[in-house]
């Protein structure tokens, strides 16, 4: 079956230090392949943990694939590894790729707000990106510290605020809500 052509795409943000950025970008993505539309999630800093999303891409193939771009640890905002300036190109030439080659209709950069932060992912490119992407193409960009600049050209923001999180209890990551 022919895949469906998508007529406008906006440029979407989902910032804030409240839970929930990626899973708003997933379930568009969600939403997005029950009309048969193609999906790409490249996850920034991202790998090494079984996420559940990678089991559920697996069952939505071939309208949602997600391509975790890291190692399991975290990354050290102030010296990041070699390893991990690696990953971040690697996933951000991936993301130039996919973005121009209009394959995807949909392509979510996850994360892509921290690689910015840490100085892995310049600023620069990634605002050349969204300014030069394909109008048919939706660009979803999620993590905290989203700059003011990709703020002000993206079409849509949502910032999730943290008011009460389970975790200052010490609870940890459950398997199917955090991963």
């Amino acid at each position: 079956m022919k895949m469906k052509k998508f007529p406008l795409g906006l440029v979407q943000v989902y910032t804030g230090n409240g839970k929930g950025k990626t899973t708003a970008a997933l379930g568009i993505a969600i939403r997005a392949a029950g009309h048969r539309l193609k999906v790409l999630m490249i996850q920034f800093l991202k790998g090494g943990i079984a996420y559940g999303e990678l089991e559920s891409a697996k069952k939505l193939a071939p309208y949602l694939k997600i391509v975790p771009m890291g190692r399991e640890c975290f990354v050290n905002k102030k010296d990041p590894d070699p390893i991990d300036v690696r990953w971040a190109r690697r996933g951000w030439e991936l993301a130039k790729h996919s973005v121009q080659s209009r394959k995807y209709p949909i392509v979510i950069l996850d994360e892509i707000h921290v690689a910015v932060a840490y100085g892995l992912v310049p600023l620069k490119e990634l605002m050349a990106l969204m300014k030069g992407k394909p109008a048919d193409v939706e660009l979803i960009l999620t993590g905290r510290y989203a700059h003011p600049e990709v703020i002000r050209r993206a079409d849509l923001v949502t910032e999730m605020k943290e008011i009460k999180h389970y975790y200052r209890k010490g609870i940890e990551s459950r398997v199917g809500i955090e991963r």
